[in-house]
């Protein structure tokens, strides 16, 4: 005999979003820094970048004026670098073309197991380029689990993954108390067990200023810059500190602005010889890209780069 079952009597699904995301939103995951890279979100640079000239370039905080050609093509051959190693390059449409700064995508999101978090820059100018960010992700059908409000600053290169339980979250002048809060939150909620809180220091911006994975249990510090109570939590992990410790390098050519495209194989920015050589002698894989024009908007590889995906390490 058929049943008709009518009204509220039925019963929902009980599994999980993450069980269901690859079928309804598609392969977005990402709970690593170094674990094999397979989509970015990029910014080409356009015609905003244009407007920046040698007397109005500290009013949006870059450190000089810039060749857009140029930049374009140094951003293009770190494209192609990610496209030869079987990277799904995508790139952010509908940006404003008042907002110089938004090659630097990272600072815009920060991708979890279950799709983005948009961030909300820290610098008022840099505000509304999140916008396009979160209309491309929708476009291309990330999840986007949450959206910085209220009074929160939170920008994407603050948190960094240690492992699929730990997150380093860092507060300073791009994200506050309040933001931090939202972040930790959505990250609970998604199996997160372990926060580091950090301080970014006064001369730093972001967490990949001082310090950045290159391999599952291996981390590349400023050891100046990494405060103690970090550096212990890090150690008790069993995750090895290798001190880079030339300031030019650090500071000026941006040398732990890198991406790991699989644990122990990094593309870096060139003209950082004694980073690399410190990194080749603890066997890591380095690519060096040129990057000095990019460098003018205190930005680099990792800066442009936020991640869309990587296959989760075993």
């Amino acid at each position: 005999m058929k049943v008709n079952v009518q009204g509220e009597r039925w019963h929902p699904s009980e599994k999980s979003f993450a069980e269901e995301m690859p079928d309804h939103w598609g392969q977005w995951y990402c709970d690593s820094e170094v674990a094999p890279l397979k989509a970015v979100l990029m910014h080409r640079p356009g015609d905003e970048i244009s407007e920046i000239h040698e007397n109005n370039y500290a009013d949006y905080r870059f450190r000089g004026s810039i060749q857009p050609d140029r930049a374009r093509k140094q951003q293009d051959a770190l494209a192609k670098i990610y496209r030869d190693h079987g990277i799904s390059v995508h790139y952010v449409k509908h940006q404003r073309k008042d907002k110089p700064n938004a090659m630097y995508v990272r600072d815009l999101m920060f991708m979890t197991p279950e799709g983005a978090i948009v961030g909300r820059a820290g610098n008022p100018f840099r505000r509304g380029e999140e916008k396009a960010v979160a209309q491309t992700l929708t476009e291309l059908g990330v999840p986007i689990i949450s959206t910085i409000n209220g009074n929160g600053i939170f920008e994407g290169a603050c948190a960094m993954w240690l492992d699929r339980e730990t997150v380093v979250l860092g507060t300073g002048s791009r994200a506050n108390e309040s933001g931090i809060r939202q972040v930790e939150f959505e990250l609970r909620n998604l199996g997160v067990t372990d926060i580091i809180k950090t301080q970014i220091p006064y001369g730093s911006i972001h967490l990949d200023g001082y310090m950045n994975m290159v391999a599952k249990n291996k981390m590349v510090i400023f050891p100046w810059h990494v405060t103690y109570d970090c550096a212990k939590q890090l150690m008790e992990r069993d995750i090895q500190l290798i001190e880079a410790t030339n300031i030019e390098e650090i500071k000026h050519m941006m040398a732990l602005n890198f991406v790991a495209l699989e644990p122990g194989k990094v593309v870096i920015p060139a003209g950082n010889p004694d980073t690399t050589a410190l990194l080749r002698q603890e066997g890591i894989e380095v690519i060096a890209v040129e990057m000095d024009e990019i460098m003018n908007g205190w930005g680099a590889n990792h800066c442009m780069t936020a991640f869309l995906r990587r296959e989760p390490l075993k």
